[in-house]
């Protein structure tokens, strides 16, 4: 079965109020303003933003979905770094220097960091640093924060076809949430990039990881479920959780609900991908040799 599209450039597909067909036609997300990331090998931009497995809640698909209402996620992650009533700043001359201001390096906000490449390829780049000020203007400290949300197998591209009128007809095809990202690209790089950023003294409270709520099960699935929590520190790792909301009326886009967050460390994620607790039982694999054997 191909997988159900939960929001269209924003909106419920099925919605046909004036807001939601100028998106349509503008091929534009409105969660950053800029042309739709997503797009088939046909060509075709997606502008799916959420996606539902028929064994899983909504997925978010798109990581500038996770963007919705000005960048809420990164204000989130400030507030909880680094206390209450701080503001996000493109640039340090934009601050107050009251010590609230959060100079903010990443994309779509003008200014990514740069750093050296590794020697064997690849970099050690996340996808925010968010900078507080002291009163003087000057670096205070920082955390860093990857946002991760889940890429397809297959394709659902007919549906996309009926939804926008194109007119071309396409047969269904089975797709689904390619979940195996997970131990494949998304542990080992954050294990990674978690080890690089606890030699910084001023990384005083690790490393944020955001998700869809769906990713973060899974992840802690495939750890086992049995990390220890830490408070932020040094080499911590913070998990939180994002998710559409419900529906909504006609004309309107769904909220991003926060869904709570866990802090462990990068050494329990480390320890618990390379020495699984989760294993299934002895004999598993003799167990199925056999049993085609005799077949």
């Amino acid at each position: 079965m191909p997988l159900s599209i939960v929001e269209l450039f924003g909106y419920a597909p099925e919605d046909s109020t004036a807001a939601a067909t100028a998106a349509r036609h503008s091929s534009n997300c409105p969660f950053v303003h800029e042309r739709c990331i997503k797009q088939f090998k046909s060509g075709l931009v997606s502008g799916s933003c959420t996606l539902k497995p028929t064994t899983s809640s909504p997925v978010i698909c798109c990581p500038n979905r996770m963007y919705g209402e000005d960048y809420k996620v990164l204000l989130d992650v400030a507030i909880d770094a680094f206390g209450g009533g701080m503001r996000l700043c493109h640039t340090q001359s934009q601050a107050a220097g009251d010590g609230k201001d959060v100079v903010v390096f990443g994309k779509h906000w003008g200014k990514e960091l740069r750093l050296p490449s590794r020697v064997n390829g690849g970099g050690y780049f996340v996808d925010w640093i968010l900078a507080r000020l002291d009163p003087n203007r000057s670096l205070a400290e920082f955390v860093a924060i990857e946002l991760q949300t889940m890429d397809t197998t297959g394709s659902y591209e007919a549906q996309v076809h009926r939804f926008l009128g194109t007119g071309k007809v396409l047969p269904d095809k089975q797709s689904n949430i390619n979940w195996e990202n997970v131990s494949k690209r998304i542990l080992p790089q954050i294990i990674f990039k978690g080890h690089v950023l606890r030699q910084e003294p001023l990384c005083k409270k690790g490393m944020y990881f955001i998700c869809p709520t769906p990713v973060y099960q899974r992840i802690i699935g495939r750890l086992g479920g049995n990390l220890r929590p830490y408070h932020p520190q040094p080499g911590a790792l913070t998990f939180r959780q994002y998710d559409v909301g419900g529906s909504v009326v006609a004309g309107n886009m769904r909220v991003l609900e926060f869904k709570g967050q866990m802090t462990t460390t990068v050494d329990q994620v480390a320890l618990a991908f390379t020495s699984p607790s989760n294993l299934p039982a002895p004999g598993v694999y003799e167990q199925a040799i056999r049993a085609e054997l005799a077949s």
